[in-house]
C-alpha cells in the first residue's frame, strides 16, 4: 500500500457539500482507504482570477493504485461532481490534486510529484500540517514553507456557516 496526500478544494455551489461528496466518493473506491481528513479552511483565491473564496482541506489515504491510476480516479470524481476546466486557476465545483505519493519524485506530462505548487500555497500547507505525521519526510519542508509564506495568503478555519 502506498500513502498519498491530496489537496481538495471548491468555490462553486455548496462548497462544503462538494468536499464531503468528493471524500465519500474516495471512500467508495475499493483500492483506497481514507485515513485522515483535515479541517476545512476558507481561503482567498490565488492566480489573479476574480472569483469567490474557496473551501480547502487535505486528505490522507492508503492505496494499492499507482500514481497515474489514482490520478484517473480523482479526475473521474471531479467529472462526477461537474468540474469544468475553462480557466486556469479559475472557479471550480471541486479540485482534487495529488500532493505527495509516498516519497516519489516524478515529472511526466500528466503528473508531477510532489505537486509543483505545494510549497507556495498556504491553502495546501496548513491543511497538510493537520494530517501529516511529524515523522514524514515532508513534514519539515511543509513547516518551513508555511513559515516562509506567513500571512501572505488569507486563510481561516471554516466554521460551517
Amino acid at each position: 500500500m502506498a500513502t498519498a496526500y491530496l489537496s481538495i478544494g471548491a468555490n462553486l455551489g455548496d462548497r462544503l457539500q462538494q468536499l464531503n461528496q468528493a471524500i465519500a466518493l474516495l471512500k467508495a473506491q475499493p483500492e483506497i482507504l481514507v485515513t485522515k481528513v483535515s479541517p476545512f479552511y476558507e481561503t482567498a483565491p490565488v492566480g489573479g482570477v476574480v472569483q469567490d473564496d474557496f473551501l480547502n482541506g487535505a486528505v490522507a489515504l492508503e492505496t494499492t493504485l499507482e500514481p497515474l491510476a489514482l490520478l484517473a480516479v480523482i479526475h473521474d470524481i471531479e467529472q462526477q461532481l461537474h468540474r469544468v476546466r475553462k480557466v486556469h486557476w479559475g472557479p471550480r465545483t471541486i479540485d482534487l490534486d495529488i500532493v505527495f505519493f509516498d516519497q516519489l519524485s516524478q515529472k511526466t506530462a500528466a503528473l508531477t510529484l510532489p505537486h509543483p505548487e505545494v510549497y507556495n500555497r498556504r491553502f495546501v500547507l496548513v491543511p497538510l500540517l493537520d494530517i501529516l505525521p511529524k515523522t514524514s519526510v515532508y513534514y519539515s519542508k511543509v513547516v518551513q514553507a508555511n513559515a516562509r509564506l506567513g500571512d501572505s495568503q488569507r486563510l481561516q478555519v471554516f466554521n460551517g456557516v
